[in-house]
This record gives C-alpha cells, structure tokens and sequence, in this order.
C-alpha cells in the first residue's frame, strides 16, 4: 500500500446504510477489506481464503465503500497541493506538475524559496545515475542547487552565463559546483556574463577553453532546470540587463516573458531572437531536445510569463506555488500538450 494512503476499516462504526448488513455480512466484508487494502492481497488470495468467487470479493469490496464501510483517504505533505498539481498537469499536458502552498507573507513575491526546496526533492527523483543536469541561471535554481541533499552520480554543466560574473560565486556557478559536490560527479560552469554589448564577442566567448567545453555537453544534457521571467524589472534578468531603448523595441515585439534569454510571446512564439546572437546560452532547440526541462517559477505576477513558456513546448514540468497555479488554470485557451514539443514557430 502507498504510504500516502490511509485506510480505515470499521465494522461497529460503520454509516448508518452500513448497518443495513447484517453482522455475519459486516465482518465478513470488514475481513476482506483489510486483507485487500491492508495487506495488499489479491481478490484471487481473498476468494480462495473465505471459498468464495472472485466477482464476489470484487462485490463485497465496491459495496464496502459504498456504504462507508471502508474509508480511504489521500494524504500529502501540507505544502503541496494535489488537486492543483494534476490539475495543472492535464491542463498543459505536462509530464509533472508540482504546486506548492504560497507563503501566506509573499503575495507579490516571485518565486518563493520554498520552491527550490520542492524543485531539489523533484531533481532527487528525476536524475539517474550517468544523466547530465544542466542548470540556468535564476534565483529559483539557485535556491534549488543550495537545498538539495541528494542526487546520484552526474555531471553538472551550466546552460547559460551569469546576471552578474562579479556575484559568480553567489549565482549560478556555484549552483553547477554545488549539484556536482552533491552528486559527486564532474562540474561543468561558465564563467562569462549572460548578456554580452555584441554578437561579435559572445562569439568569441563561446569558443574560450572552459565555455566551448561545457557548450560540448548541451547536446548531452538529459534533464536541465531553468527559470521564467516577466518582462518586467526585478522579474526579469534580461530585462535588467538592457537599455531602456533595447527594452522597449523587444516590447514592441510583443515579449512577455524569457527563458534562459529565449523570449515569448504571450501565445509560446519566440520573438527577438536576435538577442540569443549576444548571449552565452542554450539554444532554443537543444532546450527542445532534452528529455525533461523542469521550469521553476512562481507567484501570480510571473502566471501569464509562466504561461506563455508552457505553450513554446519547451518545458516538460513545473515547479509552482498556488498563486500561479490559480491563474493558469483560467488562463486563455487550452493549449497545446507541452509533451509534443513540436516548434510552432520553426525555431
């Protein structure tokens, strides 16, 4: 039986409909009932122990929860929400979705830090032995990386350059060298800014010893952990890192959100990829290549950016809290399933 699960068998306390059985009836289907739900018999073992037929247990059974003879409840954690979370799955057809209580403190606040805690539990389940972790910069995987106590032997490799390579050692790279320590297996960051004035030395950048290198291990990454923003200040790294003339002509494109420096529309449609030539990142089609992409955003100011990156496809699960959570499930028509992830836009 799954630990989540409670059953509670009772022949004397049983609902009012209950006591319309007689007493042989009643503890003859409480017996049944625990051998089935306790004990994790077969409806076969059960027959063959009472010398009755197997439609007959599958009888006693339905008729035992009918009349609330059998109570069966599910539990969680408090802080997830699971209603919410399959909820949210279906919706966007997404391979996981888990939804977490918001803090009854940050309203307004993106990306509570107890979704990096979930976020780290997620990556513990997700992760096999050999696979390669890619990790983006973004204050939720960075909040991930410092919660996790647990992952099997991988190599680590950071998918994009830092906000800020002065706060390195407080960002992204020691999120890479801190998933390695704790998986124990090789560490792969890049120690070069997001954000570059040109096309001309990003590339350049790319082709540096350390950079080339962990670019090499893109096409190998097996599961990869990034972050959405708004295309707001403060919610948005990108967004920061421009021009206020910059800012406005990737608004006039209609951005609503971005993603590893990937921007979209509000309908999942990239849009200003030229950005991309001055970055140091994943590309949009490696992204889509990896078999699990799991998104970590929150909070109701980040719903409609969290939205519009579900619809690009590129994302295969999501770490969430119930701020956004509500949000998206009324948000526009139902999209496309993430999980066929082919590019609506040719990117």
């Amino acid at each position: 039986m799954n630990s989540s699960e409670e059953i509670a068998v009772s022949g004397m306390s049983a609902g009012r409909s209950a006591m319309r059985m007689g007493p042989a009836e009643l503890v003859q289907a409480a017996a049944m009932a625990r051998r089935f739900y306790l004990e994790g018999k077969s409806k076969i073992q059960i027959a063959e122990e009472f010398g009755v037929s197997r439609f007959k247990v599958a009888r006693v059974l339905e008729t035992a929860l009918e009349r609330d003879l059998v109570r069966i409840e599910i539990r969680v954690p408090a802080e997830l929400d699971a209603e919410r979370s399959d909820a949210l799955r279906a919706r966007y057809g997404l391979r996981h979705a888990v939804v977490v209580e918001s803090p009854a403190d940050a309203e307004e606040t993106p990306d509570p830090e107890n979704l990096g805690e979930v976020a780290a539990d997620l990556l513990g389940e997700l992760v096999n032995e050999g696979d390669v972790l890619g990790l983006a910069w973004g204050r939720s995987t960075i909040h991930m990386a410092a919660a996790l106590d647990r992952l099997p032997p991988c190599t680590v490799v950071q998918l994009t350059g830092v906000y800020d390579a002065g706060t390195a050692e407080r960002g992204s790279v020691e999120a890479v060298r801190r998933a390695a320590q704790v998986s124990g297996g090789d560490a792969h960051p890049i120690y070069a800014p997001m954000l570059l004035p040109d096309a001309a030395t990003a590339a350049a950048l790319r082709h540096q010893t350390g950079i080339a290198r962990a670019f090499e291990y893109f096409d190998k990454v097996t599961v990869a952990c990034v972050s959405i923003g708004s295309w707001e200040p403060g919610i948005s790294t990108v967004h920061d890192m421009l021009s206020d003339e910059e800012r406005a002509h990737y608004a006039s494109l209609g951005v609503a959100a971005e993603m590893s420096a990937h921007l979209f529309d509000t309908d999942g449609r990239r849009v200003g990829r030229d950005l991309g030539e001055r970055c140091i990142t994943v590309k949009a089609d490696q992204l889509r290549r990896i078999p699990e992409v799991v998104a970590i955003a929150g909070g109701a100011r980040k719903a409609a950016a969290i939205d519009a990156v579900l619809r690009s496809g590129l994302v295969t699960s999501l770490v969430t809290d119930t701020s956004a959570a509500d949000v998206l499930m009324t948000a526009g028509p139902t999209p496309k399933p993430a999980l066929n992830r082919a590019d609506p836009d040719g990117s």
